[in-house]
C-alpha cells in the first residue's frame, strides 16, 4: 500500500515538472542565440525590464506596508467587517486582471478619479498606473499570505512580552516580527514575483506605449501582435529567468534561515 501511495505521489510530482518543464523547453523551438542576445542589449529590451524589476519592487514594497498591519490585525482581532475583508481578499483572483484594470479605469473617469489625477499624480497611461495595477494586483495575496504567517506566532509569545512590561507596540516589533520573519520575505517574493508578471490590468490602465509603460509582459505582448514569435520567445525566458531565478534565491535564504533556527 505505502509503495501504491509512493508511486501515484510521485508520478503526480513529476507530471506537475514536465507540464511546466515541458512548456518552458519548447521556448527553444523558436528561440534563436542571436535574437536572444539582441533582446537583452537593445535599449527597448532594457528599458522593459528594469521597469518592470523597477515598479515590482516598489509596489511589492507598497502592498507590505499595507498588508503587514491589516494581516495582524485579521490574525489577532476579532472585529466588525472582518469576514467582509477576509473575503474582499480574494476580489483580485475571482476577478479577472482585465476587469480589475477596466474597474481601475472606470474610477479614474468618476469625479473623484479625476480630481485625484488633476491634484495628484497622473495614473491613466502612466508610471503611476502601472504601479497601481500592480499594487491593487498583488495586496490580497500579500496579505492572505502575512495572515497565515502571523497565525503560526503563539499568541502566549506576546502576553509573556507584555507581562515584562512590553508595550503592544514594542511586542509586535520585538517578538511578532522576528518570528514571522520567513512569512513575510515569502510574502514579499511571491507578491513580486505576481507583479513582475502582471499584464491584464496594467495594459488596461497605464497602456502600451513603448519606452513609457512597455513592462515586460506588455513586450511580450506588443511582440506577440507583431507576428516577432522569435522576439516573443526571447522575452518570455528573459521574464521566466527572473522569476524562477527570484524564486530560487528567496527559497535558499529561507531554508538558511530555517537551518540556522534547528542548530540555534
Amino acid at each position: 500500500m505505502r509503495s501504491t501511495l509512493r508511486r501515484t505521489t510521485l508520478t503526480a510530482a513529476f507530471a506537475v515538472l514536465l507540464l511546466y518543464g515541458g512548456l518552458i523547453l519548447s521556448l527553444g523551438w523558436f528561440l534563436e542565440g542571436a535574437v536572444l542576445r539582441g533582446m537583452l542589449f537593445s535599449e527597448r529590451s532594457l528599458f522593459a525590464i528594469r521597469l518592470s524589476l523597477i515598479t515590482a519592487t516598489i509596489s511589492s514594497c507598497m502592498a507590505l506596508i499595507i498588508a503587514i498591519p491589516a494581516a495582524y490585525a485579521l490574525s489577532r482581532y476579532r472585529f466588525w467587517g472582518c469576514e467582509a475583508i477576509n473575503t474582499l481578499l480574494e476580489f483580485p483572483i475571482i476577478v479577472s486582471p482585465a476587469a480589475l484594470g477596466a474597474i481601475l479605469l472606470m474610477f479614474f473617469s468618476s469625479p473623484l478619479g479625476e480630481w485625484l489625477q488633476a491634484h495628484t499624480v497622473r495614473f491613466v497611461f502612466g508610471f503611476a498606473g502601472i504601479l497601481l495595477a500592480q499594487f491593487v494586483t498583488v495586496l490580497g495575496v500579500a496579505v492572505r499570505l502575512l495572515k497565515a504567517s502571523f497565525d503560526e506566532v503563539p499568541v502566549e509569545m506576546e502576553v509573556i512580552a507584555r507581562t515584562l512590561g512590553a508595550t503592544p507596540r514594542y511586542a509586535f516589533f520585538t517578538v511578532v516580527l522576528p518570528l514571522a520573519r520567513r512569512g513575510i520575505l515569502a510574502a514579499f517574493v511571491l507578491s513580486w514575483a505576481k507583479a513582475l508578471g502582471e499584464f491584464g490590468a496594467t495594459v488596461t490602465l497605464a497602456g502600451t506605449m513603448a519606452m513609457r509603460t512597455e513592462t515586460l509582459p506588455v513586450a511580450i505582448y506588443l511582440r506577440l501582435a507583431s507576428a516577432d514569435i522569435e522576439g516573443t520567445a526571447a522575452l518570455i525566458l528573459i521574464m521566466v529567468g527572473i522569476g524562477l531565478c527570484s524564486l530560487y534565491l528567496a527559497r535558499r535564504l529561507l531554508q538558511r534561515s530555517v537551518d540556522a533556527n534547528r542548530m540555534g
